[in-house]
């Protein structure tokens, strides 16, 4: 037999207080009108296993995430082409860093590369037939990896919420 038991909770059953991101938790699962109910108590509301218990765990409520679109590869290749479409100079560093994110997240593929006056251009396509892209190699150090990075979450993130 499957079961199937939903993720940790936002709230104790407690006492309906937000359970913290690293606050010690205990879970019970208990059955209700026939079905699995999942239950969490932060660990000093706890009283001990409400009637009906069939099981009882402890955890810990995980660190908490931003969710942004920086992790979807749709809103990474939209900005890619963006940044590309401006042609501004300034910004190829950007289009780099980001093609590097596409490739890892194999979104874009590496079709080759090409050299012209010593300047070596990566030749990309979206696994998906977009494309042709180009983009200049910028031999970046992590440090600006980083920066840059930043600023692509910063960006995609106040895109995102003006949406």
């Amino acid at each position: 037999m499957e079961y199937h038991v939903r993720p940790l909770g936002k709230t104790c059953a407690a006492t309906g207080a937000v359970l913290p991101p690293g606050a010690a938790v205990v879970s019970v699962l208990v059955e209700r009108a026939g079905e699995l109910v999942r239950l969490d108590y932060l660990a000093e509301a706890w009283t001990g296993p409400p009637e009906g218990t069939i099981g009882q765990w402890r955890c810990r409520v995980p660190p908490a995430t931003t969710s942004t679109p920086a992790a979807d590869p749709e809103a990474l290749l939209t900005f890619f082409e963006q940044v590309l479409e401006d042609a501004n100079p300034a910004q190829e560093q950007m289009a780099y860093v980001l093609a590097l994110a596409l490739l890892q997240r194999r979104r874009l593929r590496l079709e080759g590369a090409r050299v012209e006056d010593g300047i070596q251009y990566l030749q990309l396509s979206g696994s998906r037939g977009e494309g042709p892209y180009e983009v200049r190699d910028q031999q970046l150090n992590d440090e600006t990896i980083q920066r840059l990075q930043g600023e692509i979450q910063l960006a995609l993130q106040s895109e995102w919420n003006a949406a």
